[in-house]
């Protein structure tokens, strides 16, 4: 059972550590960013196809309008020549042409009315877009501080507490003192050897110091 207990214990750490890393601050951020960036995208987009509803809209009350002025002129001409069915049948035309010209125009209004308020949200989304860059900006640079400082701590506390960084500077410490040691021994020794070396024979003159030792020998023996 405590085998369980311990197995559950570590995959539920396991589980908020992952949990914990899946929300990070700035990812999120990120996210949410990216998110916006995609709705203006598609909202660009919406934006680019309501011109161009309103630019198909125009041609069509360009083309009724051509049409009712044709269908008048016609009317007139008709009406010149007494061709009274003709004129008749151009004036219907007419009065078509005017209705689906007054029907195209009243749906530019519509349209241009929807392309107006659809820029209005776009332009809004994106003022929005800027003020969480610039949050975004602010909020990440006070992670990266935060996370420094808290790096930085962990650090003193790690050396402070005695583990292993400290006690490798302690045995760098230890090693120097050492070579110190070591290297004041060598210098103390070289000192007393310059001290004994005056009274130390020349090679050169090893001989004749021999035969003058010997003379002082060979009196003393002879006063003796």
């Amino acid at each position: 059972m405590k085998i369980v207990k311990r197995i559950k214990d570590i995959a539920t750490a396991e589980i908020h550590a992952l949990l914990d890393q899946a929300e990070d601050p700035i990812k999120m951020l990120n996210h949410y960013v990216r998110e916006m960036e995609e709705e203006i995208a598609r909202g660009q987009q919406a934006y680019a196809n309501q011109l161009y509803l309103e630019k198909r809209q125009m041609a069509f009350i360009a083309d009724a309008d051509l049409s009712v002025m044709k269908r008048t002129r016609q009317a007139k001409l008709a009406v010149d020549q007494g061709e009274e069915a003709i004129a008749k049948l151009a004036l219907q035309e007419k009065l078509l042409q005017e209705k689906k010209l007054n029907l195209y125009l009243d749906q530019y209004e519509t349209i241009k009315n929807q392309t107006a308020l659809l820029l209005d949200k776009l332009n809004e989304l994106k003022e929005k877009y800027n003020e969480l860059q610039n949050r975004r900006l602010l909020l990440i640079s006070r992670a990266n501080v935060a996370q420094s400082i808290k790096q930085m701590n962990q650090s003193f506390a790690s050396f402070n507490s005695g583990d292993n960084i400290a006690h490798s500077f302690a045995r760098a410490e230890e090693r120097i003192i050492r070579m110190e040691a070591e290297a004041e021994a060598g210098s103390q020794l070289y000192q007393a050897s310059k001290d004994v070396s005056p009274y130390l024979v020349d090679s050169a003159l090893q001989e004749e110091v021999q035969l003058e030792l010997d003379k002082l020998k060979q009196t003393k023996q002879e006063t003796a």
